[in-house]
C-alpha cells in the first residue's frame, strides 16, 4: 500500500502518528519527558564540537570535517550528539552543567535526576 501513489503519503504520516502516540503514552506510564527538536533543526550539519554550521553537505555525504575545529564527524553521530545536547539544555532550562551518564542510558544533568 506504501507504493500506491494515492495513498503512500496518508499511509507514512498516520505511522508516524502513531509512533509518536505510542511514544508519549509509554513517556507519561514511566513518568518520562518528550523533548521534540525543531523539525529543520540541522543537527547533522551542525559541528558538535565548535558549532559550525556545513551549509554544504548533502545527503549522500556521510563523513565530514569541521574546517574550523577539524574534527571528523560521522554524519548520524553527529546529529546524536547535538540532539542529545537540545535534550540537556531542555532539561537543565539553559543551566551550565555537568552530564554523567550511566550504562544504562539514565543518567544526571545539572545535578536533576531523569531516571523518573
Amino acid at each position: 500500500m506504501i507504493q500506491n501513489e494515492k495513498l503512500s503519503k496518508q499511509i507514512a504520516d498516520v505511522s508516524w502518528y502513531e509512533f509518536i502516540r505510542q511514544l508519549e503514552y509509554k513517556a507519561r506510564w514511566y513518568e518520562r519527558k518528550i523533548i521534540k527538536a525543531d523539525r529543520f533543526y540541522p543537527s547533522s550539519k551542525t559541528c558538535s564540537v565548535c558549532g559550525y554550521k556545513n551549509n554544504q553537505l548533502t545527503i549522500s555525504i556521510r563523513k565530514w570535517q569541521c574546517p574550523i575545529c577539524k574534527t571528523v564527524h560521522d554524519r548520524d553521530g553527529n546529529a546524536s550528539k547535538n540532539l542529545y545536547k537540545i535534550g540537556v539544555a531542555h532539561l537543565t532550562s539553559g543551566r551550565a552543567g555537568t552530564v554523567q551518564t550511566k550504562a544504562c542510558g539514565a543518567g544526571t544533568v545539572g545535578g536533576m535526576s531523569n531516571d523518573g
